[in-house]
């Protein structure tokens, strides 16, 4: 009777408690995703709405850099809401009303959002704002005439030109003043690094727009400058100061004057340029205005699940894991069904050697393939231990039967014990213990108990000894027995055990070639292995049967005795013994042209003091 399985350790029970537990770990998963997903979409949401601010005011900064009122703000300040979806709305410093996108009436937020004031716009971050805070787009009386502009765009031209000759590409851009100025691939001002043969300062020259307002800058900052105690004349105009406004660096050699002026000095010429550049832009800009948005939610994100909201998620969470219960169920069904088929098999006598039906080619499929393989492997291991038998008492009860007879014979007085007689007997005896023999090798070679003591071995002259073993059975037999190596030839083997394989393959090949024939023995190198093979003249072996000569207690013609065919052991230790040395062995023959065996071993480099 078969013992009945837990029902904690069926199958089918721990793939449902399994899938219940992926099922709940989903949703709980999917759950958690949708929330942050959620959250982080709104705040994405909420920093594009403040990326949306920043570009309000940068566009409403530089419409109050070019316009000295805001008069005609309000068709911007639409366009702007509509593109937006913001409120947008502009009052003066007290909150008068400028202009605003919603309907007239609609109180203001409670505070502005920010300051529109290009000469102070210290949030304005395009390319080129001023150090100073000043919007670039503020050129006031800076921006050159319609005549001006012509004349600097042919000589940026001509610069252009001449950059290209010198393996230069630029690309003309125009500022905020009307001067064109040369930019490179990477979007920064060509005139920081000019060839010499296009240094002809033409572009950078100051057109009598320019130097007019510069001068006027400097008449500016002179008193600024003398109440300070600056001790130079021309005020400090910084680095890049008029960038993006002029198009170009205009110290008029103020860093040359400047001599051993303190850093205190500097600070102070730079706060009087900054502040007289401001007096003078500030008639060309619109007054200092406040920005009110509206529409947005800055406000954190909160979920609010209502009773109803909650048994829907309950309910749905309910059917997901009943139709995934539902599904495993009918899966994991169909998967123990050919299991139990298995199981069933297996618990079979082995004398019935049952087979499951392959009905399909997934793991279970593959699975009921290897249990046929293995019944058939267990079908053919059990012929084979058979015939092993069979064999193995056939190949004892031959000395054995000779062996009794003479001595019965012996003892009844029919036959005397002379020399002769003894000496029949001792050799049957001997060929029963070549078998025993034979038989206890391939045993520990089976259980794994056999040992090898291994030591560095010169493999010519494992090959002379073993021709030389063998060279009277050569001769008696007429057969020509040589051996070629190289003495530089080195095994890591068991000498005594490597003796005895090619002693095997040797006696083999010398039984199965005729007279006048040859065996040869020959050793070399193949990159990392030693390779060994004997090779004979002789009989040769079938094709059909090439493929059964390492077998136990095989031979290739069935009829022949043990005294001309051997025990058929002989083939099987060779190929024990080369796997237990990690090598291989193959057999390649040809019927009436002979044989070749080749053992394939590791090398192993020669002693120390070789």
């Amino acid at each position: 009777m078969r013992p009945r399985i837990p029902l904690r350790k069926r199958l089918l029970v721990r793939l449902l408690v399994a899938t219940v537990l992926i099922a709940l770990c989903s949703v709980g998963a999917t759950a958690w995703l949708a929330v942050q997903t959620t959250t982080r979409a709104i705040r994405e949401e909420q920093g594009q709405d403040l990326a949306d601010d920043m570009r309000i005011l940068a566009q409403l900064s530089g419409y109050a850099a070019t316009h000295p009122d805001w008069k005609g703000v309000a068709p911007t300040v639409r366009a702007l809401s509509k593109k937006m979806g913001r409120r947008i709305a502009l009052t003066t410093t007290d909150r008068a009303l400028i202009a605003d996108s919603a309907p007239h009436g609609t109180s203001l937020p409670p505070r502005a959002a920010a300051n529109v004031d290009p000469l102070h716009t210290d949030t304005y971050t395009e390319p080129g704002a001023q150090l100073s805070g000043l919007d670039p787009r503020v050129v006031g009386p800076y921006r050159v005439t319609a005549k001006e502009r012509v004349q600097l765009m042919g000589l940026a031209k001509d610069r252009q030109a001449c950059f290209k000759q010198n393996g230069i590409d630029t690309t003309i851009t125009m500022t905020p003043s009307g001067r064109p100025v040369l930019t490179d691939a990477d979007g920064n001002n060509a005139n920081d690094s000019v060839p010499e043969p296009c240094a002809d300062g033409k572009l950078n020259t100051l057109t009598a727009t320019e130097a007019k307002a510069l001068k006027n800058l400097l008449v500016r900052a002179q008193p600024c400058l003398r109440q300070g105690g600056v001790s130079f004349k021309l005020p400090y105009f910084g680095v890049d100061v008029f960038d993006k406004s002029l198009g170009s660096r205009y110290t008029m050699g103020a860093y040359n004057k400047l001599g051993d002026a303190d850093a205190a000095d500097l600070r102070k010429a730079q706060a009087c340029t900054d502040t007289a550049r401001r007096a003078q832009l500030a008639p060309y800009v619109a007054p200092v205005a406040e920005l009110f948005l509206g529409g947005g939610n800055t406000t954190a994100p909160r979920f609010d699940v209502s009773p109803a909201n909650k048994a829907k998620v309950v309910g749905a969470a309910a059917a997901v894991l009943a139709l995934t219960v539902l599904v495993t169920a009918v899966v994991a069904t169909r998967l123990v069904r050919p299991l139990r088929a298995l199981t069933e098999a297996a618990q079979q006598p082995p004398e019935l050697h049952v087979r499951v039906p392959v009905k399909t080619r997934d793991e279970t499929g593959i699975l009921a393939e290897a249990f046929n393989d293995l019944t058939e492997r267990r079908e053919r291991m059990e012929a084979q231990r058979k015939a092993m038998v069979s064999d193995i008492a056939h190949e004892l009860r031959s000395p054995l039967t000779n062996i009794r007879g003479w001595l019965e014979v012996t003892r009844d007085g029919f036959v005397e014990p002379d020399p002769a007689l003894l000496g029949s007997l001792h050799e049957e005896a001997m060929v029963l213990q070549r078998v025993i023999d034979d038989l206890q090798d391939l045993a520990a070679a089976d259980a794994g108990t056999l040992r090898l003591h291994r030591e560095p071995v010169r493999v010519e002259d494992l090959v002379d000894q073993v021709v030389a073993a063998h060279r009277v059975s050569a001769d008696t037999a007429g057969v020509t027995l040589t051996g070629k190596t190289d003495n530089s030839l080195w095994l890591e083997a068991d000498p005594v055990r490597m003796r005895q394989v090619l002693g095997n393959l040797v006696s083999n090949a010398l039984r199965h070639t005729p007279a006048d024939g040859t065996v040869t023995v020959t050793a070399w190198r193949d990159g990392d292995d030693i390779v060994l093979t004997v090779a004979d003249t002789g009989i040769g072996i079938a094709p059909e049967s090439l493929q059964h000569v390492f077998e136990r207690f095989w031979r290739a013609d069935q009829s022949r005795s043990r005294r001309t065919g051997g025990s058929g052991l002989g083939l099987s230790i060779v190929r024990d013994l080369v796997a237990a040395h990690d090598g291989t062995v193959e057999a390649a023959s040809e019927p009436g042209a002979g044989s070749v065996f080749t053992l394939r071993l590791p090398n192993s480099a020669a002693p120390e003091g070789d």
